[in-house]
């Protein structure tokens, strides 16, 4: 992997190439891949390369390639009207894929100046990669879509992000890459190679000993009826289809249950599942209610309020009542409002404001649901379930977490089995079951160890009819979230700056 010194400038576009090929090569650990051990050796490779060339352009590349990868279904929306949209898709594309690589640039240069020598220096782009993670987590409203930790999902390391959060199993995942270049030996990097398949090994057996470790049992029962409607999103709101795909909602709901299944407690709906507003519904309510035979039904459902629009939660009872909403605090920027619309709206441009009922408007607070026998749950609309930061672990802590979503406009491809795969891994950071109603898939009941317990594929109709699973103890991740990183990375990075100032000074009085 060595690039000598003074190499013809002819070679640079391979070697650029070859770092977005490593960094395609760490995107086939994510979702719907899986192939974490490809992820692990690309990483490794990428190290050397960005050291002995040029940190920033080797990130940039490789974040691009990276991006290019995990990033692709991000064209599926603008070709649900291409007549309108589709010229759109390749511009969305490019400039996602340039974005992370810019994380990734920035995250390898400045983590390369740490250090003085090439060990420190891989040290320094380990903590300047978890750091590119950890900050397009939380800036700019936050994107903590693909991070490095989640290529461990359907391995038992995943088990780990109860104790470190998926932020934390990607400062693990790199400092695993990195072993070989953080020895200032050559000859002796067989033994870091030693020592990283050893805390590897180490971690999969304790990942394999928390699944393994039985989980209590629920005291009350509670039987849940999953619905998933398969509802094109290019035909969802037609006026042609908009009614069939409501009376699609209520056969599945008034469907008896299969043959020893007992009936529901709850009922629930994929986000947006009707083609009314809560406070205009008309007789909708009412006929949501009879279907379900007096079993509630939590469904996702748009409401008005003056000129501002909110994605919102309902939980319908008897008759059509309502006893429970939940506004969608967490909105997609350019997907469901504009950022700064309403900003623009003080100057007279109104075309992007929420509160001129272009877009949605965000709900007030993060609430849980409290729905008496069957538990204090805590909501979440589609994109809110990324936020591992937002959800409520403790104070009180909710017994299960709800997930209703419409993955629809993210294709078939990659784009609902990654969104699939952050709410595995919010289960298993927080220690609760998950139930999640997805549109057109995928729907899922999973367990409080991020496993699936049941599922409808990608495209299919259906309802699946199962009883909740029990709840872990509380997790240590739930009680100290991801901001212990932050201060020890923070310690770490400040410790090799130091360390290297102190090098480079000392080397300046033996040349003077």
């Amino acid at each position: 992997m060595r690039v000598p010194a003074g190499y013809n400038p002819i070679w640079r576009p391979l070697v650029w190439g070859l770092a977005a090929l490593l960094g395609a090569g760490v995107a086939l650990g994510q979702a719907p891949f899986g192939h974490w051990w490809l992820a692990l050796i690309a990483l490794t490779f990428l190290f050397p390369l960005a050291l002995r060339t040029a940190p920033f352009k080797a990130g940039l590349a490789a974040g691009m390639g990276y991006g290019l990868v995990t990033m692709f279904w991000i064209i599926d929306p603008f070709f649900v009207e291409p007549e309108i949209y589709g010229w759109m898709a390749p511009f969305a594309l490019f400039f996602m894929a340039l974005g992370m690589g810019v994380f990734w640039a920035l995250g390898m240069v400045l983590g390369a100046k740490l250090g003085a020598g090439e060990p420190s220096r891989a040290l320094g782009m380990v903590l300047g990669l978890f750091a590119a993670d950890f900050a397009r987590s939380y800036i700019f409203t936050g994107f903590p879509w693909v991070l490095f930790g989640h290529i461990w999902l359907d391995t038992p390391v995943a088990q780990w992000a109860s104790v470190v959060g998926a932020l934390g199993l990607g400062l693990l995942t790199l400092g695993i890459a990195a072993a070989p270049w953080l020895v200032p030996v050559p000859g002796k990097r067989w033994l870091a190679d030693l020592v990283a398949a050893v805390v590897l090994g180490l971690l999969w057996w304790g990942g394999e000993a928390r699944l393994n470790d039985p989980l209590p049992e629920r005291e009350t029962p509670i039987n849940l009826r999953i619905l998933q409607p398969n509802a094109p999103q290019d035909l969802k709101w037609d006026p042609d289809y908009a009614e069939e795909f409501f009376f699609r909602h209520l056969d599945l709901t008034a469907e008896p249950p299969a043959e020893g299944k007992p009936k529901p407690d709850l009922i629930l709906w994929p986000e947006t599942a009707v083609p009314f507003l809560l406070n205009r519904p008309g007789a909708g309510l009412e006929m949501v209610a009879e279907a379900a035979q007096g079993t509630p039904v939590a469904l996702g459902i748009q409401r008005g309020e003056g000129m501002r629009y909110y994605n919102s939660l309902a939980v319908v009872g008897a008759g059509g009542t309502v006893s429970a909403t939940y506004d969608k605090v967490h909105l997609v920027p350019f997907g469901e409002y504009i950022p700064f619309g309403d900003a623009f709206a003080k100057i007279g441009i109104t075309a992007f404001a929420a509160q001129a009922g272009n877009g949605y408007s965000a709900g007030a607070n993060r609430t849980l649901l409290d729905l008496g026998p069957l538990g204090v749950v805590q909501p979440l609309i589609c994109y809110e379930a990324v936020f591992a930061h937002e959800i409520q672990g403790k104070n009180p802590r909710p017994d299960w977490l709800l997930q209703i979503t419409n993955d629809a406009w993210f294709g078939t491809s990659s784009g609902p089995y990654q969104h699939l795969a952050q709410a595995r891994f919010r289960a298993i950071e927080f220690g609760l079951p998950l139930a999640r109603s997805a549109n057109t898939g995928v729907s899922a009941l999973i367990d409080a160890r991020g496993r699936m317990v049941e599922s409808l594929p990608m495209g299919e109709q259906g309802v699946i009819d199962a009883p909740l699973p029990p709840s872990a103890p509380a997790t240590i991740y739930a009680g100290m979230g991801d901001y212990p990183f932050l201060e020890g990375l923070a310690i770490v990075a400040l410790t090799l700056f130091a360390t290297a100032r102190f090098a480079r000074v000392d080397r300046r009085k033996k040349q003077v």
